[in-house]
This record gives C-alpha cells, structure tokens and sequence, in this order.
C-alpha cells in the first residue's frame, strides 16, 4: 500500500474511534440542553410520559376520609382544600392534565410502611424524617408545619401555658403521627397517650372527656376549634427546637424513577409562589397561637 494513502487512512480511522468514544462518553451531570435551552431533567421528565403505575396516568394516594382543610367535602378529587390543590398543581407540572389524575385510598400508615406502592405518590400530611426514609422515598418539603395542642374551654389543659404544663394531662393523638412523637418524646406525660387510628377517633374522645388535650399539626387544630369541636380551643403551638422545619413531604416508592420528577416539580411550584399562594387560599386560617415552651 502506498504510504501516504495508508497514513490517510489511518488519520481517518483514529478519526472515527475518537467520535465514537465521544458518543459513549458519559455526559456532565448537570448540562443543559444548549440547542433548546432546557435543563438536562426535561428529558428525563418527558411531560406526561414519566414511568407511572399506570401508563397514560398518574396515581395519588391519600387516606380516607380525607380531611379538611388539606381536602374538602372528603373528596380528594374535587381539587378542593390545600393538599388536594398541590396534588393537582404537582400533576401539571409533570405533565398531566386532571382527568389523567387518579386517586387512590390509602390508609396514613400504609402509606410510608416497607414494601411496593401502588401509587405514584401519596399526599397526606406526611412529614419527613430520617426514619421514614428507610422504607420509602420523599420529595422535598411542600409544607413547614407546627404540631398544636387542641382541649376544651372547660379542661385543665385549656390554661396550660408551657410544655410543663402539659405533664400531667391526659393527652392523645393518632398513632404513627409525629403529634404522637412530640407527646412521647417533648412533654413525656405521666400517663400513657391514648393513641387512636385516625383523628376522628381523637376528635371524639376529646369530646367525650376521655382525654385533657390532642395534638395534631396546626391547620387542623384550627380547623376542629373553627367547625368541628367548637367548644374546644387551640392551646398553643410546639416550638422548633431542631433549627430545622418539620415539613411534609409528598411519599413515593422506595425505589421510584419519579421521585427526582417530582421534587422537581414541589421546587418548581415552591419558586413560582404557587405553593404560598395555595397555603394562603386554603390555610389562612391558620393564624399563630401561643408558643408551648
């Protein structure tokens, strides 16, 4: 072979090695898409495309009933009461639009407990810890919550103006709840907490004097004082003492391929306002109460 055409084609073949080592080249974490401007997670969120339980749609769960305010009318559906309206807002970020939305029941436990979900993700008042996180997956925050405390006008615990204060009452919450872990863990009670399944089964305790005071977050407090157990009040509110907000997250499989699509989403929804615009619409009544130290 002729020399100089054998070192052409030599050039040409090295030429071809270093295009294709390009082409199986990992790409930077982080790069954008320069041709359209996008950030390198639009393709791997493709709008209304995402890897869901169900093809085509997008699957939310929540337990039932589903109270207010983060619901209203226990219709999750509806797009009514502040979770219910974050879902909706979370789903057309992702791509879907609201017939494309389906609900799921599933019970507070259930929805952060070991194993496979059948849901997308799950919104009900969920908040984040690092234990939770063992068994499934979080987004990031979509709510800074405070725990409150909630007892009759006519109760002792009614004039409790510290954590001390509370040390003798007979307090309850719903079980696996973080109200019940600042009970167990912040006032240390000198009797048991009654622990209950579900808040209406707190509720009606606190009705029927079965308990001093409940805990539960704070726009509930204010929701069963404002329509539900009107002879009762807001005590007061549990300060953070972490330096770090409890925040409710949306839940998702352990394993989930959306879970960097979704936080995307709640950080996205978080930048715009719209989370502070729906927090306003349907938490506003929520307004301060006392500190608990």
């Amino acid at each position: 072979m002729h020399l100089a055409h054998r070192a052409a084609r030599l050039a040409v073949c090295s030429a071809l090695v270093l295009v294709a080592a390009a082409a199986c080249a990992p790409e930077p974490e982080n790069s954008g898409n320069k041709a359209s401007g996008k950030p390198a997670t639009a393709a791997s969120c493709p709008a209304g495309k995402l890897p869901t339980v169900a093809s085509g749609k997008l699957t939310v769960g929540t337990d039932k009933p589903a109270y207010a305010p983060w619901f209203k009318d226990d219709d999750p559906a509806n797009g009514q009461g502040f979770e219910s309206a974050v879902a909706y807002a979370v789903a057309k970020r992702l791509g879907y639009s609201r017939p494309q939305v389906e609900w799921q029941t599933v019970p507070f436990n259930s929805s952060f407990a070991p194993g496979a979900k059948k849901f997308d993700f799950d919104i009900n008042q969920v908040s984040i810890s690092d234990a939770r996180k063992k068994a499934v997956a979080f987004s990031s925050g979509y709510y800074d919550v405070r725990q409150a405390v909630v007892a009759l006008k006519s109760s002792k615990a009614a004039k409790a103006k510290s954590v001390a204060d509370l040390k003798h009452a007979k307090l309850g919450a719903q079980v696996g709840t973080t109200s019940l872990d600042f009970i167990n863990d912040l006032v240390k009670p000198d009797q048991k907490p009654a622990v209950y399944q579900k808040n209406d089964f707190a509720k009606s305790a606190l009705k029927n004097g079965q308990v001093d005071a409940i805990v539960v977050d704070l726009p509930t407090a204010f929701y069963i004082t404002g329509a539900e157990v009107t002879d009762a009040e807001v005590v007061g509110q549990f300060e953070n003492s972490t330096g770090t907000p409890e925040q409710f997250g949306l839940v998702l499989d352990k394993e989930s391929e959306l879970t960097s699509c979704v936080t995307g989403a709640v950080d996205a929804l978080r930048k715009d306002g719209t989370l502070a615009s729906l927090e306003k619409k349907w938490l506003s009544e929520a307004v301060d109460a006392p500190v608990l130290k």
